[in-house]
């Protein structure tokens, strides 16, 4: 079981060293900044926000709803690339994959939190990704966790805190229940319909057993690719500066395969095999259902999707009547 470097694509053998050990990389410089204002074009009509004027900073983290998409290998050739070849090959990658979109998750802090610093482990928000469907440990439906940087991100300043050493554990919990988990990570079992969960208390129960944690910090246009096991968690935003990043999953055409005749995994494979102290799986395959699941958070960016088209089309009509446009039309 090996991990191989291709020329075909960009990572180099201690890119991927790295994220056999770490479980993640951080990519520099892989769009432009152009490209990243493009993508935020409207942020603050959306969120109904000034971004001088922290009084109007209603929310600490927002989740937004998607309106455009952006074609990955046309803006972010070498994020592409490596997200190509970390799940074994650009054919193996769903083609709708191929795009990031604008639901862009804006972290601004609290008055309450300024200035604070809240150790990892006493993070409320730890989890896993994939609230869209029934966890196994070959599960292709989020095959990468992908983090854009859209707006620099410095120590303190609301970025991504991993685990990387929780991605064992993880695994072993989903090698040891092939009957399906719960976004939550509570067997099916416990939760034969999958009623969706409110807490998160499984995994910050982990997250306190951990010791290496890792703030995701970097420049605008940086790209960190993590595992999908990998828990994290967002963070307080001590500094309260503006942190923008989305979160696109990257799904593969079949689950993941851990018992390949010709030994030819892909990087990710390899990783989660190592995390598992093992060479194979030979014999071991899934006995539940896959299943898709709609969770509450798909509404909610629904609602909020229909208000932020409002403002922003209060905004035009507003630009359309202003005195200077009305004098040169």
């Amino acid at each position: 079981m090996t991990a191989q470097a291709s020329p075909d694509f960009v990572l180099t053998p201690e890119q991927i060293s790295h994220f056999m050990e770490h479980g993640y990389i951080h990519l520099k410089s892989c769009f432009t900044p152009e490209f990243a204002d493009t993508v935020k074009e409207g942020l603050w009509d959306r969120l109904g926000m000034s971004p001088t004027d922290k009084k109007t900073w209603s929310q600490e983290r927002i989740n937004m709803p998607m309106h455009r998409t952006f074609d990955i290998a046309t803006y972010a050739p070498a994020a592409w690339a490596a997200i190509s070849q970390l799940v074994g090959g650009e054919d193996r990658v769903l083609s709708k994959q191929r795009v990031w979109n604008d639901s862009l998750i804006v972290n601004l802090g609290t008055p309450e939190n300024e200035g604070k610093h809240m150790p990892p482990q006493a993070l409320p928000g730890w989890h896993v990704d994939g609230d869209f469907f029934v966890h196994y440990l070959d599960s292709p439906e989020q095959a990468l966790l992908v983090i854009p940087c859209f707006t620099k991100i410095v120590s303190g300043g609301g970025g991504t805190m991993i685990a990387p050493d929780a991605i064992p554990k993880v695994a072993k919990h989903l090698y040891e229940h092939p009957e399906g988990v719960s976004p939550r990570m509570t067997p099916r079992g416990e939760n034969p319909n999958f009623v969706e969960e409110k807490g998160l208390d499984w995994f910050c129960s982990l997250a306190k057993t951990c010791n290496n944690f890792v703030e995701v910090t970097g420049d605008v246009g940086d790209v960190f690719l993590l595992h999908p096991l990998m828990l994290h968690s967002s963070s307080t935003n001590p500094l309260r500066m503006v942190r923008v990043i989305t979160n696109p999953p990257v799904s593969i055409q079949d689950p993941f395969c851990f018992d390949r005749k010709d030994g030819n995994y892909s990087i990710v494979e390899c990783a989660t095999l190592k995390a598992l102290g093992k060479d194979n799986l030979e014999g071991w395959a899934i006995t539940g259902e896959r299943q898709n699941l709609v969770p509450e958070r798909v509404r909610i960016q629904e609602k909020m999707k229909r208000g932020e088209e409002e403002r922003l089309e209060a905004m035009r009509s507003k630009l359309k009547t202003s005195p200077m446009v009305a004098a040169n039309a």
